[in-house]
């Protein structure tokens, strides 16, 4: 991390084991600077968003699985990153550092790892405690035991694990459906906003709950439709012992 505004740009160019050599110097320097974050703290969050997850915000020491949207995922670093905390970016396909800046993503402030290889697990690893939040692409499979240690790692240090696909032992599983992008008539005119439904299961709560968001809307940003968040009938107990394996 640095104040050169290239610095993301230069280090998605470099060489993978340079990436990673640069990740992992930029994560000691932003520990060295801030210190270690409090374990459980609640962080910024879109209000959009803040009104869905539990305990009303993105929270250090847990993870949250995000289902079938880069976008959506993006949005859950977006609130921490405007509001002045260290983001990382591991191993993300479809990340778009337009799009997230328009969310609200300080790139400035963002250690990008496009292609960690195998390493992903290791590298996150590295990250959690000089960072506030990592956003992690598909993880592949990752065993029980390895994602207890990684558990382990994020309440002491104090980061945020948002992962895009199922991670065990989520604090909550967000997905997106019934996306409906706005602004193309019959054959003209341009994309100017998606509507989408977003629910949101917690692990520790029955009852989902769920939202339409402009996510984005014309201008890029994650915005609630005027309706409030509500809370869906109770799921079975079978549907949520599947989940929360998952």
């Amino acid at each position: 991390m640095t104040d050169d505004p290239t610095a993301p740009a230069a280090l998605l160019r470099a060489p993978r084991a340079d990436r990673l050599a640069a990740a992992r110097a930029a994560a000691g320097q932003a520990d060295r600077r801030f210190g270690i974050t409090t374990p459980g703290r609640p962080l910024e969050t879109l209000p959009a968003l803040a009104a869905l997850l539990p305990g009303g915000a993105l929270s250090t020491g847990a993870a949250y699985s995000v289902l079938g949207s880069v976008a959506l995922a993006t949005a859950l670093l977006a609130g921490p990153s405007a509001a002045g905390e260290w983001c990382g970016v591991v191993g993300v396909p479809g990340f778009g550092a337009e799009a997230a800046a328009a969310m609200g993503v300080d790139l400035d402030r963002t250690v990008l790892v496009p292609d960690p290889g195998p390493e992903l697990v290791a590298v996150v690893s590295s990250l959690v405690g000089a960072l506030a939040v990592v956003l992690v692409g598909p993880p592949g499979p990752v065993g029980d035991a390895e994602a207890g240690r990684l558990a382990v790692r994020l309440r002491q240090r104090g980061t945020a694990l948002v992962v895009c696909g199922r991670w065990p032992r989520s604090e909550a599983e967000l997905s997106l459906t019934d996306g409906d992008w706005h602004g193309l008539g019959a054959g003209h005119g341009h994309l100017s906003g998606r509507l989408a439904t977003v629910t949101v299961h917690a692990r520790r709560t029955a009852r989902p709950r769920q939202a339409r968001l402009w996510l984005p809307d014309r201008e890029g940003r994650v915005l609630a439709v005027r309706e409030a968040a509500r809370d869906l009938p109770v799921r079975p107990a079978a549907t949520l012992t599947r989940s929360a394996a998952g």
